[in-house]
């Protein structure tokens, strides 16, 4: 008597994909991959830049 544990079903493998890479969007090309906010009025603007003015520009 051998008791083999039933294997569970596994998850398919993502396809592999050979598309050129260069035709698609990276984030980088992108405002939101550089990291720019989308939303926001002149006042947000403003918090903004103070906040991330090097203390040498004070």
């Amino acid at each position: 008597m051998s008791t083999t544990p039933e294997l569970e079903p596994r998850a398919p493998r993502p396809a592999l994909v050979f598309d050129d890479p260069l035709d698609q969007q990276s984030s980088d090309d992108t405002d939101r991959g550089w990291g720019e906010r989308s939303e926001g009025d002149s006042a947000a603007d403003l918090k903004r830049f103070l906040d991330e003015k090097p203390p040498h520009h004070l």
